[in-house]
């Protein structure tokens, strides 16, 4: 072989050696490559498959609050319409009580005491200077300076006793079989206190709590709530002008109507789960 051919092939190995090489790698690079992006779309393609999953549990979740809330909202309704249907037979029952007073206190004479149920009213009333009776009528009234603490409607203890003989009263034989219908009345200031609006709001609040509160005594008392009624006129039938403290004074009370028997009397509402005020 001459020095020039050896030249040649020294020199064209190295080349052959390394484009055989690369020749080799360039296949597994190519498949790393592919393998990786495989590994990748397989990655992605579980994460979106999770996503999908998770979006479905959270469909699952907002069907399921909503068919609660739907139900809620329903069971509500359901509640404030018997709440205004029976706010509804109490005002009915009530405008009927308000004629039954009209006719009373118009009409005088009329009492449905007996002559004896009577005296023994009278008797009450010389020893309860703050109680009232009048005969003709057969109406009784409490000042509510006497019953009741300023802006409450809890009955001082000092006052229990004059609504329990009231109450023995008409609990006997010939009274027993009469409607009774309370009735509270305030003066025409305005309800200041802070704890005395949460509570009662305004003076038509507190003139109906006081009345409950008085019913609430006769009924511990003896007299069934079947017989009695309750109502509340704020400071809006004064017995005199508000123009003197002396006035203001009369017109703060609770009265007590003695009707007949076939009276038609709003019988005292026991649920406490509705507020009326």
């Amino acid at each position: 072989m001459s020095l020039s051919v050896r030249k040649y092939l020294l020199l064209t190995l190295p080349v052959l050696a390394i484009t055989s090489i690369g020749c080799n790698h360039t296949p597994k690079n190519a498949l790393r490559q592919s393998q990786l992006r495989a590994h990748q779309l397989y990655e992605q393609n579980r994460q979106l498959a999770m996503e999908r999953n998770g979006m479905g549990m959270s469909q699952s979740q907002l069907a399921a609050e909503k068919a609660r809330i739907e139900q809620q909202y329903l069971a509500t309704k359901q509640s404030l319409d018997a709440a205004n249907a029976r706010l509804q037979n109490l005002q009915a029952s009530n405008g009927q009580l308000e004629d039954q007073i009209r006719n009373i206190v118009q009409r005088p004479g009329t009492s449905p005491l007996s002559d004896d149920a009577t005296l023994r009213l009278k008797k009450l009333k010389d020893k309860y200077p703050d109680f009232e009776f009048d005969a003709q009528t057969g109406v009784s009234k409490f000042s509510t300076d006497l019953l009741f603490n300023s802006g409450s409607d809890e009955i001082r203890p000092e006052a229990i006793k004059v609504i329990t003989e009231f109450a023995s009263i008409m609990n006997q034989s010939d009274a027993k079989h009469l409607k009774v219908l309370v009735s509270g009345h305030t003066d025409d200031r305005p309800v200041s206190k802070k704890s005395t609006q949460e509570k009662h709001q305004d003076n038509m609040g507190l003139s109906a709590h006081r009345a409950l509160s008085v019913l609430r005594t006769l009924r511990k008392a003896g007299i069934s709530e079947t017989r009695m009624g309750v109502s509340g006129y704020g400071m809006h039938q004064p017995v005199e002008p508000n123009k003197t403290e002396a006035s203001r004074a009369r017109n703060r009370r609770v009265e007590i109507f003695v009707l007949a028997p076939d009276a038609s009397v709003a019988g005292w509402d026991p649920d406490p789960t509705i507020d009326l005020r």
